[in-house]
């Protein structure tokens, strides 16, 4: 298996959001509606980016994420307040990692976690967070990021989401 990344900002979106929502809609992660939805609220935000892995010009999977701006309501959802250190933002300090999907023949294969580092190789911000619903897979989801250096912050529920998520943060560049 050769897969190739490539990453696109914004401005390219029109140009690989079709690759996004093959690989979305193959993986039925939620409906197409739903999705481009989700994908329009994220790229509307600063600095979003997304990588894509490509076999034989198939996109076999993505993840794509932005900033959080200094004005940012995203730490107001933690269950139980976390101090005043962890959830200033400045716009610079912290990407959000919004989505990573994988067409199910590559899942395993460490494409995801390609994906994963070749988003962060081009992020300026020194840390990122992310939201896991770690009931997925029986917390094997969870697993797999705290392999990849993420530690759990805190309990997430967005307003009329029953889901409780579980944060996670881990620096940009790990040492």
């Amino acid at each position: 298996m050769t897969v190739e990344y490539s990453l696109a900002d914004a401005e390219h979106l029109p140009y690989v959001k079709h690759s996004l929502l093959d690989v979305h809609t193959e993986a039925g992660a939620s409906d197409a509606e739903h999705f481009e939805a989700r994908l329009q609220a994220a790229v509307a935000e600063p600095g979003w980016t997304t990588a894509i892995g490509y076999e034989a010009g198939r996109a076999v999977g993505y993840c794509h994420g932005f900033s959080l701006p200094a004005d940012t309501d995203w730490w107001s959802n933690v269950i139980v307040p976390l101090p005043e250190y962890v959830t200033r933002e400045s716009g610079q300090r912290t990407a959000v990692l919004s989505e990573i999907v994988v067409r199910k023949p590559w899942r395993g294969t460490g494409v995801a976690a390609q994906l994963h580092d070749i988003w962060l190789s081009l992020r300026p911000e020194e840390r990122v967070t992310l939201l896991v619903d770690s009931t997925i897979g029986g917390g094997a989801l969870q697993t797999v990021c705290e392999k990849w250096g993420y530690r759990s912050v805190a309990n997430h529920r967005a307003p009329g989401d029953p889901t409780v998520y579980t944060a996670m943060i881990r620096p940009v560049r790990r040492p």
